[in-house]
């Protein structure tokens, strides 16, 4: 099973599946990790001590200000809800180890002392990993095990694999690290690091919560502590009593509602490896985000074996936090003030779209910057120039694949768009783009082309990065229209969603339900192998086919009565053009006979359109 949080579109009760879907197939969902300044997040005192700004304001820099990291770690951190790890839980730790692994065993229960004799809780956990030393089947048969009790953080740093044990009570756990115990910090940076690094951390009970951003258990009323946020953005209630399990969660997200609050039971477990977090185990996890004024609480319970996207659920959450609805237009009107866009619908690029953009990036002159970052790392380094750039006789075309924050900060990168008199955004999943921009001064030096007086220009997920308002955004696939926590383009055209592969994959239907849910937005539909040039308010329409638009006033036109008819859409086609801030089509002028001749040319390049834009990457 997959969660798949989504936009509700239907007012529902505060319990169940609120803003949320839960689709049949199983699939992999990914997982990320926040970036402090910091090497945790309880070294933020903003983040570790919400009092001290209020939780809006907290929420609104996480969500305006912070990366997100979108690869996530390079290890496994596995956490189970019983004091005692279930089988399943051990199996999920062993199986995460690296051949000859060297495990570390760590007690919180009080200061540890070298040469000390082990606790009885280090002892247990000491003898399950000897003794699944040398199974003699199985996936880890070739595993070696070296496991020892840490002294020091030296022990922690030189590990491959971490576990954590105790055998104190919560409170007794919570007051330590609360306390400020310098060793607790230490060994939270050290923790992190092993993930970062490939290695494995796993814990379970109540030692499992304090890897949390915050954490509460079973015990009387729910007090969160401060963890070392290695589930990063997590408040994690370890076994809650089922009657009081909701409103725990409830309790927790009234304190910060910018985090994702889970509950894990007594016989289940959740695992984060990469961007991917999945629920292990027979029983289930809660899981709730807060509710904010523009959306209810979302509020569910997630079976064993489930996967979720944590980097959207994170990402929902600071946005539910800060109370922005992303549906709510705040750039202005649908106007390019300076420069001008060229929005492609994908399926193919004609020659009079590509004549259309290098004209308007210099001609000759032009130095265009190419992000092939919309596809996994290594396809956007391994790509190419498109043939269609590479053809058209620019003085420059330079490809950017850079998506971490150090690469996109680097000079290299900055130099680039700071010379740019073109930008163009290839094809692939709009989010990746998301992922690698935003809350950089990426986002900002694209602006920057425009003001200069260039063209960003765009097919298939490149144009629909372009509006303010993100569509088809969701990691897990392109279905989703409205997916929480990647519903923000880079508004370049403010005031719209853009749609593509228009008419030819059906799309009417989804993006009116978009312009139902936000009816302050415009919808954009572009067919295939046509684009969409925009200068001011002026939008003109060229290559095969046509763009349509849709509004919140031409909604009436169409009222949700249940009578089948035909979309209200506002269609130009090829050769026509609208004006954005009124809808109303513009009047061109009457060609004469060598215009006549001209356009019969450029129809003939354009039934030859050249694909090379989308490839492999057009797969929006």
């Amino acid at each position: 099973m997959v969660v798949a949080l989504q936009v509700s579109l239907t007012p529902t009760p505060p319990l169940g599946l609120v803003g949320a879907k839960i689709a049949k197939t199983v699939a992999t969902l990914l997982i990320g990790l926040l970036t402090f300044p910091g090497p945790a997040a309880w070294a933020d005192e903003n983040v570790a001590n919400p009092d001290r700004a209020t939780t809006t304001e907290l929420a609104e820099r996480l969500a305006t200000q912070h990366r997100i990291e979108q690869e996530g770690y390079a290890g496994t951190l596995i956490l189970g809800g019983s004091e005692e790890p279930t089988e399943t839980v051990r199996r999920a730790f062993l199986s995460a180890l690296p051949k000859d692994a060297t495990v570390v065993v760590v007690d919180l229960s009080g200061e540890p002392k070298i040469d000390a004799e082990p606790s009885n809780r280090t002892e247990q956990v000491i003898a399950w990993l000897r003794k699944e030393r040398e199974p003699e089947e199985g996936p880890n048969a070739a595993i070696a095990l070296e496991v020892t009790e840490a002294s020091t953080t030296d022990d922690i740093a030189t590990a491959d694999a971490v576990w954590l044990c105790a055998a104190g009570s919560a409170t007794e756990i919570a007051a330590e690290i609360a306390g400020g115990s310098a060793r607790f910090a230490e060994w939270g940076v050290e923790l992190m690091e092993v993930l970062r690094r490939g290695g494995v951390v796993g814990a379970s009970g109540v030692v499992a919560g304090c890897c949390g951003a915050a954490w509460g258990s079973k015990e009387g009323t729910l007090a969160l502590a401060v963890g070392w946020d290695l589930l990063t953005d997590a408040l994690i209630d370890i076994r809650p009593q089922p009657d009081r399990r909701t409103e725990r969660l409830r309790t927790a997200l009234a304190a910060q509602p910018h985090r994702v609050a889970i509950a894990i039971d007594e016989p289940t477990g959740v695992m984060l490896r990469g961007r991917r977090w999945e629920v292990l185990g027979d029983g289930t996890v809660g899981l709730a985000l807060a509710a904010a004024p523009h959306r209810d609480a979302a509020e569910m319970d997630i079976p064993a074996g489930s996967m979720a996207d944590w980097v959207q659920l994170r990402r929902a959450a600071r946005w539910r936090g800060a109370g922005i609805d992303p549906g709510v237009p705040t750039l202005g009107p649908p106007t390019v003030e300076s420069g001008s866009l060229v929005i492609v619908g994908g399926g193919g690029m004609p020659q009079s779209v590509v004549d259309r953009f290098v004209q308007l990036a210099g001609g000759s002159e032009a130095r265009i910057v190419v992000l092939p970052t919309a596809v996994s790392r290594e396809e956007a380094f391994a790509s190419r120039p498109p043939r269609f750039l590479t053809r058209a006789g620019v003085a420059s075309v330079k490809m950017l694949p850079q998506s971490r924050t150090a690469e996109v900060a680097d000079e290299e990168f900055r130099e680039a768009l700071a010379e740019a008199t073109g930008v163009w955004f290839d094809g692939g999943r709009q989010w990746n783009f998301v992922d690698a921009y935003e809350n950089t001064d990426a986002v900002e030096l694209f602006h920057d082309v425009l003001r200069r007086g260039g063209v960003i220009g765009g097919s298939s997920a490149g144009a629909t990065i372009q509006g303010e308002y993100l569509v088809r955004g969701h990691p897990l696939g392109n279905r989703v229209m409205m997916a929480e926590g990647y519903e923000r383009g880079f508004g370049f055209l403010p005031g719209v969603a853009i749609d593509q592969h228009f008419t030819q994959r059906g799309r009417h239907p989804d993006l009116l339900q978009v312009v139902r849910q936000h009816p302050k937005l415009i919808g954009i539909g572009i067919d295939e192998a046509t684009a969409l040039v925009v200068s001011g308010s002026r939008a003109e329409v060229i290559g095969k086919d046509s763009a349509h638009f849709i509004a919140g006033p031409l909604l009436d036109a169409d009222p949700d009565d249940g009578q089948a008819r035909h979309p209200p859409f506002i269609t130009v086609a090829s050769g026509g053009a609208i004006d954005l801030l009124t809808l109303e089509p513009i009047a061109e002028a009457v060609p004469d006979e060598d215009d006549d001749v001209e356009r019969e040319k450029a129809d003939k390049a354009d039934d030859q359109a050249d694909p090379s834009s989308d490839g492999k990457l057009g797969v929006d």
